[in-house]
């Protein structure tokens, strides 16, 4: 059996005390809880440490030796957990963060020179998928999931919610005209996704139903591609405000159908295996990504 921390302090307390009613008054403890705890040492050593009299303590050769030994392992934890603590305050080590590719481009890397600058220790290594990743098999501390969430057993928290619109390039509509109704889009290109189907149902208003399925006539698995292909004049897209919001701003983009368009939004999670205790530059982080998305959704 080894010797426990509790056992090892005892013993250094009480050298450095002269006593082990000393010693238990700067522990905390009482003295036949400090006693115990020594004789449990020697008896795991198979060796006296301390020869005892009623007068005074004094190491043995052996206590001696092993002082040393028993001085350098607290200290070590003493380090350790110092350590801990600097690194709470100041978070530091290598993050990996997962995002589909248009999320990662358009509301991660905009803001990572200001989460470098405000925790300049941690080593940001950014990874893009358009599919759901293993986190553990892909060694990754935290990935960004848009949209619901399916049962899991990782921990979610979320970040924020942007909304779906309806755009176009100002030179498509141009060409092809702007659409006053819903039933106009049947004379449109449009710019749908080739998986999961659900994101070729987009949220307008319709006499009788809620919600439009598209026959696309682009089709592409990344928002990113969707959206260059209307930036590029090709259709109409329904995509959300993290991807389209500054295009919109400079006029790239333009909505269409606003009014028909029933508000619908995405939301937007972190995930990352439930723990417990989560690491410092993993919650900095969480807090600095939210407190952002915040202020650009809703």
């Amino acid at each position: 059996m080894k010797s426990t921390t509790e056992e090892l302090l005892a013993f250094v307390r009480v050298v450095d005390a002269g006593s082990i009613t000393a010693a238990a008054e700067q522990l905390g403890q009482t003295t036949s809880g400090v006693s115990r705890a020594l004789s449990r040492l020697e008896g795991k050593l198979a060796t006296t440490l301390l020869n005892r009299t009623t007068r005074r303590l004094e190491l043995t050769e052996e206590g001696r030796l092993f002082l040393s030994h028993a001085r350098g392992i607290l200290g070590a934890i003493d380090e350790a957990e110092e350590q801990m603590a600097i690194r709470r305050e100041r978070p530091s080590g290598r993050l990996r963060v997962n995002a589909a590719s248009p999320f990662m481009l358009h509301a991660v890397v905009p803001l990572v020179g200001a989460f470098r600058a405000r925790y300049p220790e941690i080593e940001l290594e950014l990874n893009t998928s358009d599919e759901i990743i293993d986190l553990l098999e892909q060694r990754t501390d935290v990935a960004i999931r848009i949209g619901t969430l399916q049962d899991s057993s990782l921990h979610a928290r979320p970040l924020g919610q942007f909304r779906l619109r309806l755009v176009a390039a100002p030179a498509y509509l141009e060409r092809h005209g702007v659409p006053q109704q819903v039933d106009e889009l049947a004379r449109h290109a449009l710019i749908g996704f080739s998986a999961p189907s659900s994101l070729n149902t987009w949220p307008l208003r319709r006499q009788e139903s809620s919600g439009y399925v598209i026959t696309p006539a682009l089709s592409a698995s990344s928002g990113e591609t969707v959206r260059q292909l209307a930036l590029a004049g090709q259709g109409i897209a329904c995509l959300s405000d993290f991807m389209t919001g500054e295009d919109r701003r400079r006029g790239a983009l333009v909505q269409v159908l606003a009014e028909a368009t029933i508000e619908t939004w995405q939301a937007i999670h972190a995930v990352y295996y439930r723990n417990t205790g989560l690491a410092a530059r993993i919650g900095c982080f969480l807090d600095f990504l939210g407190q952002q998305l915040a202020g650009q959704g809703r």
